[in-house]
């Protein structure tokens, strides 16, 4: 992955965060936004992927908004991690028959795609509830 490619993502992430609904936006500023290159082996093989043919564009750490009490006052903050590798593989990034334009529309419709999947899961969505929302 190149220098370039990595400010891109960034930028595009950066676009799509200030565009949320001012209502997520204000409930997101307590959750960091991580960008990682890849996921870890040892995280894959723990959810129990196999590296070889899967991965994962993001993950969300913590506990969802819908399951919070005070019994879980001084726990670490959440966190939502996207992995640029991933991200861009399942965007086609590396397709060269597509247009830069195409590559660059796709790109954006993947990371808002797993930045929605794992702020969904921040406020207590399940994988089926955000496959029938269309970020599954």
């Amino acid at each position: 992955m190149t220098d370039r490619e990595r400010e891109l993502f960034d930028e595009i992430l950066d676009w799509l965060i200030r565009d949320l609904p001012v209502a997520i936006y204000a409930r997101l500023e307590e959750v960091p936004v991580v960008v990682e290159d890849e996921p870890p082996r040892h995280l894959l093989l723990q959810m129990g992927l196999d590296p070889r043919y899967q991965s994962l564009c993001g993950l969300h750490w913590g506990i969802p908004l819908t399951q919070r009490s005070v019994e879980h006052s001084g726990t670490l903050p959440d966190q939502i991690t996207l992995f640029r590798g991933p991200i861009l593989a399942e965007a086609g990034w590396h397709a060269r028959r597509r247009s830069q334009e195409e590559r660059m529309v796709q790109l954006t419709r993947q990371i808002r795609i797993t930045l929605l999947h794992e702020i969904g899961h921040h406020f207590g969505l399940g994988e089926d509830d955000l496959a029938a929302l269309g970020y599954g």
